[in-house]
């Protein structure tokens, strides 16, 4: 009987069970990798090098350059022996290089600007979110220089402790020379019964 169940099992395909249906595929393990047709490439190496080829073609010296052979084809073409041109007149196949120049030149430029507008996204949300951070530090300096504000105002100033010690001064010259009349040369005259007294009291 175990022999005969070897020979079943031997006979059955990988990943399929008894009753004939395939197996599952697995949770716990990872898929196994697929085979691409097409071939693959890093997209952010791929977009720097087109913001370098559109950054160059942006310049003066792409357009001198550029110049510089168009001419020099047509005067090579133009005054070469005919054995020696490989482009006569109509110039087509200076045409067709141009073309496709320019075919190649509009897809890396727009994904060179397609890169730069998330370049400039991403610095936007930065700063947006800096100046939120930065507005929630004013409110609360702010608010906490109104809060030193009203506990400085129930402090003693410098101008109101001059103000209460002029005061005090005040007070105490006014209480001494109070004490100078009531004790001075005429303070016996001002101690003396008056002269209906003695005769009330006789």
């Amino acid at each position: 009987m175990a022999g005969e169940r070897d020979a079943v099992r031997e006979r059955l395909p990988v990943g399929a069970t008894a009753a004939g249906r395939p197996r599952a595929p697995r949770l716990d393990q990872p898929r196994p990798p697929r085979r691409r047709i097409l071939p693959e490439w890093d997209p952010d190496a791929f977009g720097r090098l087109s913001e370098r080829i559109a950054r160059f073609l942006g310049t003066g010296r792409f357009i001198v350059w550029m110049t510089v052979v168009i001419i020099l084809w047509v005067l090579w073409n133009v005054s070469a022996p005919e054995a020696l041109r490989f482009d006569e007149y109509p110039f087509i196949f200076l045409t067709l290089a141009l073309s496709l120049q320019a075919s190649y030149a509009a897809p890396l430029i727009l994904l060179a600007q397609n890169r730069q507008d998330d370049r400039d996204r991403v610095n936007l949300e930065q700063d947006r979110k800096q100046n939120e951070r930065s507005i929630a530090d004013t409110e609360y300096l702010t608010r906490e220089v109104a809060a030193l504000r009203i506990g400085l105002g129930e402090v003693a100033t410098r101008d109101w402790i001059r103000s209460e010690l002029q005061d005090l001064v005040k007070e105490l010259e006014l209480r001494q020379n109070g004490h100078k009349e009531q004790h001075g040369p005429y303070a016996a005259m001002r101690t003396e019964r008056p002269p209906g007294r003695d005769a009330d009291d006789r």
